[in-house]
């Protein structure tokens, strides 16, 4: 018995490319969302590392922060307190200046010269006195200018010709700055590299 086949054989065949094709379609749709879907989870998971690095890095940064504030703190304290002991040592070695500034006139002050009142205020010192002579005062300018290790600046305020017993004199008042003990160390230091030039103008007195 013979047996004809009367579907069209290129139907037939166009039909199992069409199966071929979807079956393959679905397979890539599904491989594609696997991939999608690896993917997703693998960006999702370095995103949650991420965000566990900026929490640790934001409780980081607030230790720090407190850190930084409590080494802010203690810089303020030891500056305040390095204030108060800078305070202390000067109150300390201004209550020696009296002292100093005596007998730096005592030895500055030449023959011929008598100082009459002797008047400070802070770091000035404001001296009257009476000189035999113009050039005795000019001496006395010069000692404290250039030889004095506790008096500086001297200034000239006024100087007029006076009598007294019949003697022609002359009344001054001279206006000095004190050196502290701390500004005069401070003087000797920045002097020490080049002290044969600090040493020429007492050569000019």
């Amino acid at each position: 018995m013979i047996l004809i086949n009367l579907l069209p054989h290129r139907e037939e065949r166009r039909q199992r490319r069409k199966q071929t094709f979807y079956a393959g379609l679905g397979l890539a749709a599904v491989v594609g969302a696997l991939i999608v879907a690896l993917w997703f989870g693998v960006v999702q998971q370095l995103i949650s590392n991420q965000q566990d690095r900026n929490s640790y890095l934001t409780a980081e940064i607030k230790k720090l922060e407190e850190q930084i504030k409590d080494i802010a703190t203690l810089k303020a304290e030891i500056e305040a307190l390095k204030a108060r002991q800078k305070a202390v040592e000067n109150l300390q070695a201004d209550r020696n200046m009296p002292v100093h500034l005596l007998n730096e006139l005592v030895k500055q002050t030449p023959e011929g010269v008598f100082l009459v009142a002797i008047k400070q205020n802070g770091q000035t010192v404001s001296i009257n006195g009476i000189a035999q002579t113009n050039e005795r005062v000019s001496e006395f300018l010069r000692n404290t200018a250039y030889n004095s290790e506790w008096v500086q600046k001297p200034e000239l305020v006024e100087i007029k010709a006076a009598t007294r017993d019949q003697k022609r004199l002359f009344d001054f008042q001279v206006r000095l700055s004190l050196k502290r003990p701390q500004d005069k160390e401070a003087q000797d230091k920045s002097a020490a590299p080049g002290a044969a030039p600090a040493s020429a103008p007492a050569k000019q007195s």
